[in-house]
This record gives C-alpha cells, structure tokens and sequence, in this order.
C-alpha cells in the first residue's frame, strides 16, 4: 500500500509540474538523464524543453531540470548539456547503406576537380596493386570539373591516358550519381565490349567518333562490364564474400553514428544482403536501425517477398517492408527520363531504364504483400509515368488507397501540374535536399530556364500541396551529413553562393521535421520514431551549435557531438575538438 500512496504522489507531482512522462508503474528512476539543454521535442504539443529522462530504451519523460531530477536514481546516467541543442536522431530518409561501408575502401573521387587528378589517384594505386587486382573508385562527376576532359564524348572522358597507365589493373569508378560508370581498356577486354557490341535496352555505351567505345557507359549498360568484376569476387567463395559485406556494413554503421543518424532507410539490398543485416543485428553489431527495401527481379521477389518481412527485428533494429524500383536514371548522366528533350542535348529525352509493364508486376506485387512501393524517378517524365501507374494499380485495391504511403525516391523534377498528385494519391515525395545545391549548376543547361524554374527540386510546391515530403541524402552519392541537408534545404545555396531559385526553400522546422518525424512518417515509423515523445526510442542526437537558431552561415560548422541510441551513447565525439582526426566511436 505504501509504495502505491508514494506512486500515486509522485503523479500528483509530476502533473502539478506539467512534466510529460510514462505511467509511474514502471518505475520512478531514469536509465538516463540528460539536463541543461535546448532539446527540441520535434512533438509541436511539448516544444522545446530543458532535460530528458530514457528508461528501457524509450522516453519516459521531458520537460525542465527541476522536473526531470526527479527520475535520477543511484544508477542513472545524468549528463550536462549546458545549453546545447539536442534533437530527435536524425533519420536518413533514402541512402545506400552497404555502399557507404564500401565506398569507405576504395578511391574517394567526389572531391576531385579535373580528370587529371583522377589519373593520378588510379596511376597511384596501380602502382601497388597485384596485375589483374581490379581497382575501384566512386563519386567523379564531370559536371564539377573546372576544366573539361580531353578528349571527351558530351563531356566525359575518353579512357586512353588511362587505360596506358594501368594495362594489367582492370578499372571501374563509378560516377556520382550511382547511374554510370567509367572502365578502362582492360576491364572492356575483359568483358568483351568492342565497337561491335550493342548498346543494352536500357543504357548506353558512350562512343568515340570511330565507334569505340570511350569508357563510359550508363544506366544497364554498366553491367556489362561489372558482371565480369563481380564473378571475380563470386571466384573467392562465399565465406570471403560474406565477410566483405560485414564488413561494409560496420563501416557504414560507424559512419552514420557519428553523423547523428540513428535510423537509415535503405534504398534496395538484396535477399542476401538483408540475411547478412539480420545475422549482424541479431548480433548486436549495428547501432543504427535498419529500415530496408528489397531490390530483386520480379521472379524472386513473388516468390520470396512476403517470407523476408520483419517489423522491428532486433530490438527494433531492421524492417524489411518496402519493394525498391527504378523507372529512369539520373540527370547529370542524361538518363532522367524527360517529357521533352535534353536543353543541351535534342537529340535525347533520357532513358527509361525499366519497363512500366515490368513496374506494374511489382506494384502488383508490393499490393499483395502489404508493401510499400518506393519507385526512383528523377526525370518528369518519369514521374508522370509512376504517379499514373500507382493511380492505375492502387484503384484495384481499394484496402491500401486509405494509407498505403508508397514513395517517389528523389521526385527531381516534375511537371507543375503533377505536384498536387502526391497529396491527392496520398504518395510521399523522398527527396534529397543535398542534391539540390550539388546538381543545380547542370540543371538549368539540362533542362533550360522554364523547365529548371517551374519543375526543379519543388520542396515548397509540394508542401503548400498537403504532400508528405522526407528527407535524405542519398548516401554515398552525397556524403551522409544531414547537417549538410538541413543546410541545403533551408537556404538552397550553391558552392559559389548564389541561391538555386529560394522561393523553393523550406523553413528551418520543415526542414527538421523532413529529417526526423515525416521521415519517419513516410515508413509507417512515427509511432516509435522521429520525435522525443514519452513512449517513443530514446534516439537522440546533441549537436555543438544550435541549427535552429544560428545565422545560416554558421549552420555547416554544427558538428555532432553525441548519438544516443535506445538511451545508450554510442557516438562521442573526441575531446580534442573540431578536426582531430580520430572520434571516439563507442560501437564495434
């Protein structure tokens, strides 16, 4: 009888403070508590509160110092922020996961200013590899070149200074944007790829004026050449293979950790990925959660999609229940499939890289399961074709059109008159407010000024409409700062600062919001995710300047300084400060 008089005092207390917490009859005492700082709930019905309590892996109450004191027991974790911000995790709305792991361990290309430099870095590397060792690279885009290659085909390069320097080491760098690649000589022999070979439905094989092929090739046409590289890696057998990819995963883990993200959507692993993910998580080897859209052929996804979904696996770190398609490729390579030709190209309205008959099985079968559908489609025309093939489909079962959130991964570029769709179909627009500000220098000559203006990366638009809209970098294509995304979003502003067409620009909570609660919204996930509601994960992110509030040009020098996940910390930054090469990261 005492301990319930006691319980129902510290109610009485706890509501006479206006303090928002869990019911008391799972305790009084915190697992951690953090005070002194600006936590910003993301909840619009708590705000901005002083201190947090976490128990269990959840929150269990916020609200001010004094209040919060309360939950400190002998065992309580009790941290000082003194004043720092702190938010609810950051949750990527679409990246690559396995491939941030991966890009980690082969040449980094995104900084490098001219071809020159990426010839030095593979010559470099060819000088240390064994002869027939392929060499990998990711992230060159012509496009951020100050000077153009020579020679180049529609400004990218030809392969010959190349190929010379590296005749026994096979090359593959990938470009940027995920949707081309460059192959030396060696890796084309290695295919067997010559003048004579035929461009892909779906791809193109870059060409010299003498029919050979210059080293690029786009969208399908990629695999030609990979296929070859990725025998070589079956060749070692799958222990050695299995172990690569954990490899890549725990990379990537410690990469997103120490960027504030706790929550990752994955934007397509295959079967055998996601064994290799759940293996690792029923491990505990991942901090980040895991929310996963499978990517396979329409045979083997009816065959095995509805056996691979799990909701909340691992102490709620891996959900496997999206499918992932493409309908079209990507700007900067001119595979965004357009309504109109390309500005600087009239010979080409990009590339449909699927069929919309092959996307309507999939539909079809993400319908069934009790999928979401998430469809990457960048060009306008692309999305014209998804929003009428999800109008198509979803008409059929009417048991999803109440709340069914299948997605637009990107959303790039649209027709005016298809942004009220999004809202009226009830689809979401996963966006990516980094490109932005990386692709606006091509967009306008890709697509003119009307287009550009009227259909380019139309966040505002698209919100004024009632649609939903996440938020994410799509990673590595970008780097995995949402810091960086946050900034991208709430001032649009380019490398040389000029503003790419700011009437487009959210506002600063929208742009959080994009981040954390829609985002997990946009993947069924806002009941437990995105905001630091008591009853919700204890998933929280405390950065060294306040993004809320500082002038814009100060919003960059935010850097994270510690990642909770589940109430554990398992990100601190090093004491040493901004620059030291080495952060403490506290997961293995």
């Amino acid at each position: 009888m005492r301990s319930w008089i006691i319980c129902v005092t510290l109610f009485a207390a706890l509501c006479a403070c206006q303090v928002h917490y869990i019911d008391c009859d799972r305790g009084s005492r915190a697992d951690l508590v953090l005070l002194g700082g600006r936590i910003e709930t993301v909840d619009p019905e708590l705000g901005e509160v002083e201190a947090l309590a976490a128990r269990g892996g959840e929150v269990v109450a916020v609200g001010s110092d004094e209040e919060i004191e309360r939950w400190v027991g002998p065992e309580t974790r009790v941290i000082e922020l003194e004043g720092r911000r702190a938010l609810p995790g950051f949750v990527e709305g679409h990246g690559h996961f396995t491939d941030i792991g991966e890009a980690l361990q082969i040449l980094q290309l995104r900084e490098a200013r001219s071809w020159e430099e990426i010839v030095e870095q593979v010559a470099a590397a060819a000088e240390v590899a064994a002869p027939g060792e392929w060499i990998l690279g990711r992230g060159w885009h012509q496009e951020k070149w100050t000077t153009p290659p020579t020679p180049s085909v529609g400004g990218f390069p030809g392969h010959e200074v190349l190929s010379a320097l590296t005749p026994e080491n096979p090359v593959a760098l990938e470009h940027a944007s995920g949707h081309a690649s460059f192959f030396n000589r060696r890796a084309m022999e290695l295919a067997g790829v010559d003048a004579a070979t035929p461009d892909p439905p779906g791809g193109e094989i870059l060409r010299l004026a003498s029919g050979e092929p210059c080293g690029v090739f786009t969208e399908t046409a990629e695999e030609l050449v990979l296929s070859v590289w990725r025998s070589d890696l079956a060749s070692r057998g799958p222990e050695d293979a299995v172990r690569s990819l954990e490899r890549s995963l725990r990379l990537a883990d410690r990469e997103c950790l120490a960027k504030g993200i706790t929550s990752f959507q994955d934007a397509g692993s295959s079967f055998e990925t996601i064994e290799v993910m759940r293996e690792q998580v029923s491990r505990g080897e991942l901090g980040v959660r895991l929310w996963v859209m499978v990517r396979d052929s329409n045979a083997r996804l009816r065959a095995g999609v509805a056996a691979a979904r799990l909701e909340g696996f691992g102490d709620e770190h891996l959900t496997v229940r999206a499918i992932k398609r493409s309908i079209d490729g990507a700007l900067g390579s001119r595979g965004a499939w357009l309504h109109e030709p390309y500005a600087d190209m009239p010979s080409s309205r990009g590339l449909s890289t699927t069929t919309v008959g092959s996307l309507e099985e999939s539909a079809r079968i993400a319908a069934a399961a009790g999928f979401q559908l998430c469809v990457h489609a960048i060009g306008d025309r692309a999305n014209t074709e998804v929003l009428d093939l999800f109008e198509r489909v979803l008409a059929d079962h009417p048991e999803l059109r109440g709340d069914h959130r299948w997605r637009v991964e990107h959303a790039q570029h649209l027709r005016p008159e298809d942004v009220p769709r999004f809202a009226e179909l009830g689809v979401v627009a996963s966006m990516q407010a980094i490109h932005c500000i990386s692709d606006a220098p091509f967009v306008v000559p890709r697509l003119g000024e009307e287009r550009a203006r009227s259909g380019a990366y139309l966040w505002r638009d698209l919100l004024d409409s009632g649609a939903l809209v996440s938020n994410g970098t799509d990673a590595p294509v970008e780097d995995v700062d949402p810091v960086a995304n946050f900034h991208a979003a709430v001032t649009r502003r380019m490398a040389d600062g000029s503003t790419f067409y700011p009437d487009q620009r959210m506002t600063r909570m929208e742009a959080l919001r994009s981040a954390t609660i829609d985002a997990a919204r946009a993947a069924f996930e806002e009941g437990r995710k995105g905001s630091l509601t008591p009853g919700k994960l204890a998933d929280v992110v405390v950065l060294s300047r306040d993004i809320l509030t500082v002038p814009e040009e100060e919003i960059l020098g935010a850097r994270v300084l510690m990642t909770f996940v589940g109430g554990e910390l398992l990100y601190e930054a090093s004491p040493e400060g901004p620059g030291h090469p080495d952060p403490v990261i506290l997961t293995d």
